[in-house]
């Protein structure tokens, strides 16, 4: 075998990243360029090669130890390919795939195509870079290069009042929470004198400022908390989510979760596991109390939406509490491996579900039917093929045994069990219950009710419904598969 060099292991976020900067030259070429085909397909074939590299790799065991029990690390351990980048990688990727083809359709005519597309993948690049940090000063650099062009893509339709509404209120949540996060990485680095991960677990003795420490330990998980839309930084999510396009939608509330999701589990699971800080402050418990709220919060705030895309936004937030169970139920024991790659299994199963779901309500917005449940009485009787995939999101999301979801939760269950954390599991269960409520209502409204006087589709574009039915297709098919994803993410938390 051919000995490829040691920075080829980035290949999936270099990947990313060139695509973007292709993208960027068609729009300082032509501007106004409309050719939605060439931007499409070359935001496509990027993300796709993107996708299948980190397979290829994870398949091929890059990211596994070598024999003297090192990982791949670059720029001075500044960036680490292990087996969790690569999966969170190909979480990202596939998730902008499925946002790039659905765009096809939805983005054919609208204005600043190039910027939509360059700005999406640019987005991708940082969450793909946020998998492989291993320090707060590249984490916090990629935590921005992923989040300044969503502030932008939730804007790009300028003459949307509602879209550029939400484009403020998100960017102004979003510096604050900015600034937030990084006076919390000058507060560990004046406590630890370091902002490598594995130099701050290092330095965590007893003799660390206690004060300085757990105030900045405070505030990284404030920055995580609105990065992951968690209660009770979870307000600008809902505004965010209904106002920004369909497809975007979906792209911040399944990859940019991911990407809040891997910074979290790298800082807290590597740097700030430990009894030194865990004595000034107990993020463990934190983080409990932020699960259980967040779940209980997202999920009733949906069951009393009456409009569908908002109710999928409030669903979200309730989801990010089911994935807090990766970090709320750490307990230094011998689970935590199984703990943490559980939240990496449901995030992963929850990336295809919620992306098309949210690309099914692109779909009815391209149809221009209405958002609210009612406009989606009878529609299985002219799009029997994307309601019947809609149906597949909605109760793999409930957790039933129609998708992966079901697994996802599952193990999150048994993670809470393992360790002992039951309040957690129990909390899991009531709200997976309330959720199956709110989504049966949409699943009612699409089968059962009486289509409305002059419901009538004629157009079936061809980009959102490919990526509507592919990600069914992969929800159903993680139900069988579903041994090869836990079997890596268990993998890759063992290594942190």
């Amino acid at each position: 075998m051919v000995q490829l060099p040691t920075w080829t292991a980035l290949s999936p976020t270099l990947l990313l990243g060139l695509t973007a900067i292709v993208l960027l030259l068609v729009d300082s070429i032509d501007p106004d360029s409309s050719n939605n085909e060439l931007l499409a397909g070359v935001a496509g074939l990027g993300s796709i090669a993107a996708a299948a590299t980190s397979v290829w790799f994870i398949v091929a065991g890059t990211g596994l130890p070598a024999e003297n029990g090192e990982l791949i690390s670059l720029f001075d351990d500044q960036l680490v390919v292990d087996q969790m980048a690569l999966f969170f990688s190909f979480l990202v990727a596939s998730v902008l795939t499925l946002v790039v083809v659905a765009s096809y359709d939805y983005m054919a005519d609208k204005a600043r195509q190039a910027k939509y597309y360059s700005l999406t993948v640019m987005a991708a690049t940082g969450m793909s870079l946020l998998g492989s940090a291993n320090g707060l000063a590249v984490a916090f650099v990629a935590l921005e290069l992923a989040s300044l062009p969503s502030y932008a893509l939730v804007a790009i339709l300028k003459t949307n009042k509602g879209s550029v509404e939400a484009a403020l209120k998100y960017f102004l949540v979003g510096a604050l929470s900015s600034g937030v996060f990084l006076y919390g990485i000058s507060l560990v680095y004046g406590a630890t004198g370091s902002l490598q991960f594995d130099a701050v677990a290092a330095a965590l003795t007893d003799g660390v400022p206690a004060g300085i420490l757990g105030i900045g330990v405070l505030m990284i998980v404030g920055g995580v908390a609105f990065k992951t839309a968690s209660v009770p930084f979870h307000f600008w999510a809902p505004e965010a989510y209904e106002g920004a396009p369909a497809p975007i939608s979906a792209f911040l509330s399944s990859a940019s979760k991911a990407a809040g999701f891997v910074l979290a589990f790298r800082v807290f699971a590597t740097a700030l596991m430990g009894d030194a800080v865990l004595a000034v402050v107990d993020w463990v418990l934190v983080f409990q109390v932020l699960a259980i709220v967040t779940m209980f919060v997202g999920n009733f705030a949906a069951a009393t939406q009456e409009n569908v895309k908002r109710m999928l936004a409030y669903s979200s937030v309730g989801h990010a509490g089911y994935v807090l169970i990766g970090l709320a139920a750490l307990t230094g024991g011998s689970s935590d491996a199984y703990v943490l790659g559980s939240g990496m299994m449901h995030l992963l199963v929850y990336g295809f579900m919620n992306t098309g779901a949210f690309l099914f309500i692109a779909l009815v917005e391209y149809w221009d039917i209405g958002r609210t449940f009612e406009d989606y009485n009878g529609l299985a009787t002219q799009a029997p093929l994307a309601c019947a995939a809609m149906t597949v999101f909605l109760f793999s999301l409930a957790g039933l045994p129609i998708g992966g979801g079901f697994f996802s939760k599952f193990n999150l269950l048994m993670a809470t069990v393992r360790s002992g954390t039951w309040f957690l599991g129990a909390a899991l269960i009531v709200n997976s219950a309330l959720s199956l409520y709110y989504y049966t209502r949409v699943v009612k409204a699409m089968w059962i009710e009486e289509p409305a006087s002059g419901l009538e589709i004629e157009r079936y574009p061809i980009g959102l419904y490919t990526a509507v039915l592919v990600a069914a297709l992969v929800t159903v098919l993680l139900l069988p598969g579903f041994d090869a994803v836990s079997q890596t993410a268990e993998t890759a938390a063992s290594l942190l």
